[in-house]
C-alpha cells in the first residue's frame, strides 16, 4: 500500500516554482472563503 501522507522534503531538495506555490495558496484561500460563504448563506436562509 503506498503512503498516503508524504514525508517532508529532503534538505537541499528543489522546491516548485514560486508561481505554482502562490497559485496553490490563493486557490486554497479562495476555496475556503467560498465554502465559508456558502455555509453562512445556507444558515442565513434557514433562520428566515
Amino acid at each position: 500500500m503506498p503512503a498516503i501522507i508524504e514525508p517532508p522534503p529532503e534538505p537541499g531538495a528543489t522546491q516548485p516554482p514560486l508561481w505554482k506555490r502562490l497559485a496553490w495558496f490563493f486557490g486554497l484561500a479562495a476555496a475556503g472563503t467560498l465554502a465559508t460563504a456558502a455555509v453562512a448563506y445556507a444558515l442565513k436562509a434557514l433562520l428566515k
